[in-house]
């Protein structure tokens, strides 16, 4: 065994073991599983058997609990099945549509759902994707009306891996259409619920897991099917984001492993022109440069699973884990399946599958896109991320005023509140800033703002601090040092403490013209929530 940082002896024999899984029950069962676009319940229960489906859940619910790289373990023996179908199934179940329940989820929720899950008799899916938003989560359309002691759910998904033949699904809904992201939440749906059926997509590639339509017509489920709170989903999802695209991203770096060493097991045995493919100098350096890349995509594979296990909140790293893991993968299967010429292209061969499935890697969990915007809103922009679950933690033990933290007399104060009310449109809010302004932090500091604020209850402002004091103006007078543009709803959430300003300004919701300026700018003023 080759000395690792990042795994010990335990891991290696867990290695043994899920290898010998894959060889015995997997493998040769591929091109079955394949033909019949299923694979049978029976794996997922023997995987629960050996301890396969819950290395991260609590020992209560019959988890392991253990660190994760048992889970990097098992993600790139699953993907040298060569049967990705088979990987993103067991991926999604574990990783994505249990991921919630079991961070947030109520003690009745994870009692119901997650000793099922993790011995394998029950199979889970997670629905955010719709017919008209993928990556954009905030303008998912699908909605949950809250009646009495339950939920009405109506609307529509799509592209839902183990939608058809799963047992339950996490559904992103939104219970306030009006809120914007806050408006989103997370509800369990039980397959075969009064109004939920599905539809079969037929797929370029996967053949072997289910990806699927889901469709809503006054589904009615309970209201303690929620989970977490109310119209904090969006953020659950966001928090999740990161551990899906990590496992992708691992998935996908060891799917370019398999790829380079069935092409080298290859070119040893074929020969052209009177000599093995191996000795083409052509061949030899563009495979040692593939090679490299693997390699290099590994550490960071690793680097970035030691900073998860540890809890940091990596965004940009995650990303980049899953930007540089499926746009290698793609690359593999393209640049190898030319040295195996028309048999490259035959479905007798390996190849040919390995190459579709390594094609939706860069659209799946976030497009390749999406991370490259990501990435440049840390690496360009310095926009840093928390993780949802501490932000939300921290707002709930944050202790309520007292009057040891309030500066001015309690006569004033309290009259204050009684003579004025708190600002609640976005141009009360905008208009509130003067009397917010901390004295202290702005001294030597001058600094204009305009404020583009579409919507009734917005407008156009300029803000100008200077010498200790704000003058806040309608209109865009003379020239600012930082533009903001956004909307009326979104501004009052962020100011008023309903969304994350961070997650806000990740999805395009608020643009910002100098980050640095707003940045100092947010520091001057005390907070409405």
């Amino acid at each position: 065994m080759e000395q690792s940082p990042f795994f010990n002896e335990d891991h290696e024999l867990f290695r043994q073991s899920v290898r010998q899984f894959v060889d015995a029950e997997v493998k040769p069962h591929a091109d079955e599983w394949e033909r019949n676009q299923r694979i049978p319940r029976h794996v997922w229960q023997r995987m629960g058997e050996l301890g396969f489906l819950g290395i991260n859940h609590p020992e209560a619910y019959g988890g392991s609990n253990n660190d994760f790289f048992y889970s990097v373990v098992l993600l790139e023996e699953c993907a040298r099945s060569g049967l990705a179908g088979f990987a993103a199934a067991h991926s999604v179940h574990q990783y994505m549509s249990t991921a919630h329940l079991a961070k947030a989820g109520s003690e009745a929720l994870k009692q119901r759902y997650l000793p099922g899950a993790i011995n394998g008799n029950l199979w889970g899916s997670l629905a955010v994707s719709e017919p008209g938003a993928g990556s954009d989560v905030a303008n998912i359309r699908t909605t949950a009306k809250r009646d009495s002691d339950h939920y009405i759910i109506n609307g529509q998904k799509t592209f839902i891996t183990n939608g058809v033949y799963g047992d339950f699904v996490t559904v992103a809904v939104k219970t306030d259409p009006n809120a914007g992201p806050a408006g989103i939440s997370l509800i369990m749906v039980d397959q075969g619920t009064p109004g939920f059926t599905t539809r079969k997509l037929e797929k370029m590639g996967w053949h072997s897991s289910d990806t699927g339509e889901l469709f809503f017509d006054n589904v009615k489920v309970p209201a303690s099917n929620l989970v977490g709170k109310e119209g904090q989903g969006f953020y659950y999802i966001m928090e999740s984001f990161q551990l899906e695209r990590l496992v992708g991203g691992i998935a996908a770096c060891e799917g370019a492993q398999l790829v380079l060493d069935t092409t080298l097991k290859y070119i040893r045995e074929r020969e052209a022109f009177g000599k093995k493919l191996q000795k083409f100098q052509t061949i030899r350096h563009t495979l040692s440069d593939l090679a490299t890349e693997i390699e290099a995509c590994r550490a960071l594979v690793y680097q970035t699973s030691w900073k998860f296990d540890k809890g940091i909140f990596a965004v940009k790293e995650c990303s980049m884990v899953k930007l540089l893991g499926t746009e290698l993968g793609k690359k593999a299967a393209d640049v190898c399946l030319q040295y195996f010429g028309g048999y490259g292209y035959m479905e007798s061969f390996p190849m040919a599958r390995m190459y579709r499935d390594a094609r939706v890697g860069t659209i799946v969990g976030g497009a390749s896109e999406i991370m490259r915007e990501i990435i440049s809103k840390v690496v360009i922009d310095g926009i840093s991320y928390e993780s949802a679950y501490k932000t939300m933690k921290a707002q709930a033990d944050e202790p309520a005023p007292t009057t040891e933290n309030i500066s001015e007399p309690i006569s004033v104060k309290t009259q204050n509140i009684k003579t004025m009310a708190a600002p609640e449109t976005a141009k009360e809010i905008i208009q509130s800033l003067p009397t917010r302004l901390k004295k202290e932090k702005a001294e030597g500091i001058e600094s204009k703002f305009h404020f583009d604020i579409t919507g009734e209850r917005g407008g156009k402002f300029t803000v100008h601090v200077t010498e200790q004091t704000v003058v806040v103006t309608e209109g865009h007078n003379g020239e600012a040092n930082c533009v903001v543009t956004t909307t009326d709803v979104v501004y009052e959430d962020t100011e008023l403490g309903r969304i994350n300003p961070q997650m806000a300004v990740m999805m395009g919701k608020i643009k910002i013209s100098n980050l640095g300026e707003m940045m100092k700018f947010v520091g001057l003023f005390s907070r409405l929530s």
